[in-house]
């Protein structure tokens, strides 16, 4: 994987091949990014990466010069790749060990962009069940949003706060405001 743009653009970072992970593809990252971008200033916003995985999505903030960001994932080998990553290209990403559900259960920090990417295969109401406790718990600012990257299989669009989705390739992202 490699990070498209910001002061770490072109950097390749090779995550461990043991690792439970698909990230997601240059081409889609590129296309949301070009969404963010018209919606946010990066140094200005915090961050909440939930199935971060290889912290693929983070890495990108990070580049592009947010300062708040905070990683979820309940896979020891994740948060230590991430953990590894981000002191190596001193990257302001703090990690949290968690299972997401109960994180999102626990916490009261709010956030101006909250990005989910679980795993493909989940039922629908894991997907759902994402959506629903950052908005019964409060947790997105007054613009924030929520995106759940997810399938081209799975539909969103009839859940509550769903916005829009944008399909690139396999992959889809729905947007929750």
């Amino acid at each position: 994987m490699r990070i498209i743009s910001g002061i770490y653009k072109s950097r390749k970072i090779q995550a461990p091949k043991n690792l439970p992970v698909r990230p997601t593809t240059d081409m889609a990252k590129e296309s949301l990014f070009n969404i963010l971008n018209n919606l946010y200033y990066f140094d200005a916003v915090k961050v909440l990466d939930l199935f971060s995985g290889t912290g693929n999505i983070s890495y990108e903030f990070a580049s592009r010069g947010t300062e708040n960001i905070t990683c979820v994932d309940d896979h020891y080998g994740c948060v230590k790749f991430i953990n590894e990553t981000a002191e190596k290209f001193e990257m302001p990403i703090n990690t949290v060990k968690s299972d997401v559900y109960s994180f999102l259960e626990k916490t009261n920090q709010k956030h101006d962009i909250i990005f989910a990417d679980p795993p493909y295969d989940f039922p629908q109401e894991q997907f759902v069940k994402i959506s629903t406790l950052v908005f019964q718990n409060d947790l997105l600012e007054t613009d924030g949003v929520l995106i759940i990257e997810h399938s081209k299989h799975t539909d969103l669009s009839k859940e509550a706060h769903f916005s829009y989705s944008k399909g690139y390739g396999h992959s889809v992202f729905s947007f929750f405001e």
